[in-house]
C-alpha cells in the first residue's frame, strides 16, 4: 500500500509552503527542521512522494504531526542538527524558523552541510510598512506577519532579506532560487538583491546550496 494512501488529503497551506513543496523532486529525501504541527511535510509526502522526517522542538508540534502518520521527532535546531550526517538528505528544510535560533549562522551550515539542498524561508523585518510603523510609531510594529508584541516573539534575530542576502554570500552559499511574497502573498517581481525586494518582500523564500 502506498504511504499515501495511509495519509489524511491535503487541503490548502500556506504561500511559501505552496512554493517549497513546488521547488522539491518527487521522491527526493527530505528533512523538515521546525516542521511544526506537519503541515509541510504531509503535503509533500502525499503530493511528491518524498522519503520526508522532521524534527520539532513543541511537544504539541510532535504530537500533531506523529497523529497525521508522520516520522517526526522531538528535536532543536541550535542543538541537534550537529548529529546529521553531511548529504544525508536531497533537501533540508527550514521555514519561518532561521530568525527564532539563537546561533542562524551556525543552524544555516548545518542546513546546506545535510542537504544536497536547503530551502528556508524568512520573514523581512525591512517591509516598508514594518520600517515606515517603528518611524511614525516608535514601537515595534505587529502586523499579520510578525503577529506578536516585542516581550512576547519568539523571533530573536531581526532580518531583512538584504541581509540574508549578505549572509549566503559571506558563508558561500549559492542562492539557486528565490521568491520575494509581497502583500497578499502576491510575488515581487524583482531580484533579492535588490532594494524592490527588501522593500516590497513580505517574506522571501530561498533554494541554497554550498558553493
Amino acid at each position: 500500500m502506498a504511504v499515501t494512501s495511509l495519509l489524511p488529503p491535503v487541503g490548502a497551506i500556506r504561500s511559501d509552503l505552496e512554493s517549497i513543496v513546488d521547488w522539491v523532486e518527487p521522491g527526493a529525501r527530505v528533512l523538515d527542521v521546525g516542521c511544526g504541527d506537519g503541515e509541510l511535510l504531509h503535503a509533500l509526502i502525499h503530493r511528491k512522494q518524498v522519503d520526508g522526517r522532521g524534527i520539532e522542538l513543541s511537544m504539541d508540534g510532535v504530537r500533531a504531526s506523529v497523529a497525521r502518520g508522520l516520522a517526526v521527532i522531538q528535536g532543536d535546531a541550535d542543538t541537534d542538527l550537529k548529529d546529521y550526517p553531511s548529504g544525508g538528505f536531497d533537501y533540508v528544510v527550514l521555514s519561518q524558523t532561521l530568525q527564532a535560533t539563537r546561533n542562524p549562522r551556525t543552524v544555516l551550515d548545518h542546513l546546506v552541510r545535510i542537504g544536497r539542498h536547503a530551502i528556508v524561508s524568512v520573514p523581512n523585518f525591512g517591509y516598508w510598512r514594518v520600517r515606515t510603523d517603528l518611524l511614525l510609531r516608535g514601537r515595534m510594529p505587529v502586523t499579520d506577519r510578525l503577529g506578536h508584541e516585542w516581550y512576547e516573539t519568539p523571533n530573536i534575530h531581526f532580518c531583512t532579506i538584504a541581509d540574508m542576502v549578505a549572509l549566503c554570500q559571506d558563508m558561500g552559499i549559492a542562492i539557486e532560487r528565490s521568491l520575494i511574497l509581497g502583500a497578499d502573498d502576491r510575488p515581487v517581481t524583482a531580484p533579492a538583491d535588490s532594494f524592490r525586494a527588501n522593500w516590497l518582500g513580505v517574506q522571501s523564500v530561498f533554494l541554497l546550496q554550498r558553493s
